[in-house]
């Protein structure tokens, strides 16, 4: 009698750790959430605009998810969802005049400049090749609805031959 009640105990001790571990792995599978990433490139050509301008971007390389959308071609990424967001870009310009320039990149989000997003550049002399890339990374708290676009500004005729900009809801 002994005996049999030490397998009934270890039976239902094994049992209870199997439904924990269920539980446990249902938990996780309910609270997993699909990552949304998008992912566009600008390459010569796609911004003729020079000093002051909004980035177009031709080429969508990655889309997982559906929180944020891009039609190539536009420099619009519309937020689908409400959430947060870490955007990453790189900018390239290049003054073709052989003269002291620099320039400056920043987040538009509707439309209006997120000052908080200022990248700038230190003035560069024609001894560094006139050209430049500015990076940076951001998190942003977006609604859904929201338009978010990359601006190039300088006083000086920099042209924007290539870019890259890399949204991700984390959130």
């Amino acid at each position: 009698m002994c005996c049999k009640f030490d397998i009934c105990k270890i039976l239902s001790t094994i049992i209870f750790i199997f439904l924990i571990l269920i539980l446990i792995v249902c938990m996780n599978c309910s609270n997993t959430e699909d990552k949304s990433i998008l992912t566009a490139v600008a390459t010569t050509g796609d911004n003729t605009d020079l000093g002051n301008a909004i980035i177009k971007f031709s080429k969508n390389n990655i889309v997982e998810g559906t929180a944020i959308s891009h039609q190539e071609g536009t420099s619009e990424f519309n937020i689908n969802e409400t959430g947060i967001y870490q955007i990453s870009y790189q900018l390239y310009g290049v003054n073709n005049a052989n003269e002291t320039f620099n320039f400056n990149v920043i987040i538009l989000k509707n439309g209006a400049t997120i000052n908080e997003t200022l990248n700038s550049s230190p003035v560069l002399t024609d001894d560094i090749n006139n050209r430049m890339t500015l990076t940076s990374t951001v998190i942003l708290s977006l609604n859904a609805g929201d338009v978010i676009q990359l601006g190039g500004t300088s006083l000086e005729d920099i042209l924007y031959t290539d870019a890259r900009m890399d949204i991700v809801k984390i959130r």
